[in-house]
């Protein structure tokens, strides 16, 4: 039996449609008609992901939102919500409510398909990580050494995990976690918070997890609606990374790594010194990790014309500061070692 998604809406032909769609790709659904019935139903049951309409009669979603995360035992359960609202303040109050996310009515099967089985991978992803964290601090007492090196080899394993998924970037995370902890050395940071940005660069892709093989290996140009998908991978890591409660900081490499000096980034288009500075590090040794690794469309760009890219991005794609010690590290490596081998 596959994971358990619990459809709620008011109208018979929705719950038909999203059950069909649903089965058909080998999930168990319930389907139920109103908000005071799911409550209901709660009480004893515990699905992988619910599906929630905002507007119905008695409680709406919303309301119905509120009562599931005051309740402990079920407010961890996922809930997307079903909407044919296309405004921003509707996003926004459900998104503060704590969904997860919103597909849109009429169903496009597809998306409802995407959507409802990432959201389930990304949960499920974010309770082993969790556990596992816990499981570790509870031992850091008596374990604190061991723990810290059976904490990398997890980071590691996951990195891996995550450039496994790319044919043509494999070793990219790991590049990029030491190019960042050198620009941090440089940059005067303590060896505790050089190791914390290395784990940051290993781990700042890791919301590519959520984006589909075919679109990460895709040889030929993205269409504009994959690309969509590929920009919001730092949104999909922040919200994987975000429940490791005992290291706040991966957040930051995962979701802000895109963003530009100059504001024109992405996903919150931050500016300056308004980026936190181990995103600003992280971004600097992201790029030049990309322009030295081969890809589909091309082989690894020469030295020079890598240079030519770093001073053209000061300060409006990168840092100076940071573009700067790039720079000078390049200027050191005069056999261009500091490249994919």
């Amino acid at each position: 039996m596959g994971d358990w998604i619990t459809v709620i809406d008011d109208d018979v032909s929705n719950l038909k449609m999203a059950n069909h769609i649903l089965t058909g790709e080998g999930f168990r659904v319930s389907c139920l008609k109103s908000g005071l019935e799911l409550l209901e139903f709660l009480k004893t049951n515990t699905p992988d992901l619910i599906l929630l309409d905002i507007h119905m009669p008695e409680l709406n979603g919303f309301e119905t939102l509120e009562k599931i995360k005051q309740d402990d035992r079920i407010k961890s359960i996922p809930v997307i919500f079903l909407t044919a609202d296309d405004d921003a303040e509707t996003e926004t109050k459900g998104l503060s409510a704590g969904a997860i996310d919103f597909i849109k009515k009429p169903f496009v099967p597809e998306v409802l398909l995407l959507r409802a089985r990432h959201t389930i991978e990304l949960i499920s992803l974010q309770r082993d990580l969790t556990k596992e964290v816990g499981k570790k601090t509870a031992q850091l007492v008596e374990e604190h050494d061991k723990i810290e090196r059976m904490s990398m080899q997890i980071v590691k394993a996951l990195s891996r995990a995550i450039d496994e998924k790319d044919t043509y970037t494999n070793g990219h995370s790991t590049r990029v976690a030491e190019y960042s902890k050198e620009i941090a050395k440089r940059a005067g940071y303590s060896d505790m918070k050089q190791e914390e940005i290395y784990m940051m660069g290993l781990l700042h892709d890791v919301g590519k997890i959520g984006v589909p093989d075919a679109i990460i290996n895709k040889p030929a140009k993205l269409s504009e609606d994959e690309f969509g998908v590929i920009r919001n991978h730092p949104v999909m890591g922040a919200r994987i990374l975000r429940n490791i409660t005992e290291f706040p900081q991966f957040v930051t490499g995962a979701r802000w790594h895109h963003e530009r000096y100059d504001g024109k980034g992405y996903p919150d288009g931050l500016e300056g010194e308004n980026i936190p500075e181990e995103a600003r590090i992280i971004a600097v040794a992201d790029a030049y990790d990309a322009m030295t690794s081969r890809r589909s469309y091309r082989d690894i760009l020469p030295q020079d014309t890598v240079k030519g890219e770093l001073l053209k991005g000061r300060g409006t794609q990168f840092d100076p500061r940071f573009a700067d010690i790039m720079l000078d590290m390049m200027k050191e490596d005069e056999n261009y070692r500091m490249r994919e081998q």
